[in-house]
């Protein structure tokens, strides 16, 4: 009995200094916040919204492609004698390629040319004859026969001349074709066949390719819900289009729009379009892949503030906004574009409030913050401050 009673006293003194424990410590803590002791604020980084002049553009994906693009192959048989080129040349309209032995086109012209020499010959000695006969047919010491004869003689001469000239014709465009020469100037790709190779008219490998690089195309694709809108501003001047690298989006180079398929791929819902660009640099290549911005028209005094301000939240983008005494407001925004380290923002805030850059993992609404200076702010919330 004796042991009960010192038990019972024994955990009534525990309790008794655990509440008194709590109220000279931790159970300060309610009653200073009872009493309005401030919180301790969270180092944030802070920045203004500010209204700017961007521009409306569209994104897409494109492929670069040559201006124009020729095969070269040979219009003759023959055996490659001469290279006038190198490969990865870049040559002009006229420059000569490649030489096919000439020799045996030489001598089918000159053969041609002696045909129609000879026939020559022949006409004027029929037609000399002819001017004799309509003289004797008039006096009667020539029959009518023998005239009308002459004179078909003398047409079915003109015929084979004419023959002739089509042979000679024929023969030296054959003998020009020996000499192959670049149709369009341009860039040429890798040497397909070597010197003292036989090739033939009928061959379907190339002997080399020629790609036009200045200018250029980009071909690429938009959805379909942007075509009326791009058709609209093309109508009325044509539409400016930036090539990016994929990487970074670093600008590769500057066009127009140049064309508006006039077919929605059913299967895609995309609309295709091609840009040209001047490419005097040569910094678009055929093949290469490349980002294409768009640029629709500009977009007057947006609000803007850093990309960091704006946060993906359940619902939608989210801003934290500094309210008088330096507390937070969490406010959903409608975020247009985000391009260049710059959001857009169409709806949720104004030019010349505050909102956060950087520290919004350690806010809720209405939280206390502490606007410290980039570099601080940077170090303390282990973000980047820009």
């Amino acid at each position: 009995m004796r042991r009960g009673l010192v038990a019972v006293a024994g955990g009534i003194a525990l309790v008794a200094g655990g509440v008194a424990l709590w109220l000279g410590s931790d159970g300060a803590a309610p009653r200073a916040a009872a009493q309005g002791t401030p919180v301790q604020a969270i180092p944030v980084t802070v920045g203004v919204v500010t209204a700017k002049d961007l521009p409306l553009t569209l994104q897409g994906i494109g492929t670069v492609q040559a201006y124009n693009t020729v095969t070269i192959k040979s219009r003759v048989d023959g055996q490659i004698v001469g290279v006038g080129f190198t490969e990865g040349q870049e040559v002009t309209a006229g420059t000569e390629l490649f030489q096919i032995d000439p020799r045996p086109y030489a001598a089918a012209l000159a053969q041609a040319q002696a045909a129609k020499a000879k026939d020559q010959a022949q006409l004027e000695s029929a037609q000399a004859d002819l001017d004799r006969y309509s003289k004797l047919v008039a006096h009667g010491f020539q029959s009518r026969q023998s005239y009308d004869q002459q004179k078909a003689l003398v047409a079915q001469l003109k015929a084979a001349i004419a023959g002739d000239q089509a042979q000679i014709d024929t023969a030296q465009l054959n003998l020009g074709y020996t000499r192959i020469r670049a149709p369009i100037s341009g860039r040429l790709g890798a040497r397909l066949d070597d010197i003292g190779n036989l090739v033939r008219a009928t061959d379907s490998a190339p002997l080399v390719t020629i790609a036009q690089v200045r200018p250029i195309f980009v071909s690429f694709t938009l959805p379909q819900q942007s075509f009326e809108e791009v058709r609209r501003e093309q109508s009325k001047a044509p539409l400016a289009v930036e090539a990016l690298s994929p990487g970074d989006d670093r600008e590769l180079a500057q066009g127009k729009l140049t064309l508006i398929d006039n077919t929605i791929d059913a299967a895609t819902g995309t609309i295709h379009l091609k840009a040209e660009f001047a490419n005097e640099q040569e910094r678009l290549w055929p093949g290469e892949f490349v980002n294409v911005r768009v640029m629709l028209g500009v977009r007057s005094g947006v609000p803007t503030v850093p990309s960091e301000a704006v946060q993906q939240g359940p619902d939608g983008y989210i801003a934290y906004v500094v309210k008088p005494g330096d507390t937070v407001d969490r406010r959903s925004v409608q975020v247009a574009s985000i391009e260049n380290g710059v959001a857009a923002v169409t709806e949720g805030l104004s030019p010349g409030e505050r909102v956060v850059i950087s520290g919004q993992y350690r806010l809720t609404n209405g939280a206390h913050i502490a606007p410290m200076p980039p570099g601080p702010a940077a170090a303390a919330t282990g973000g980047q401050a820009r």
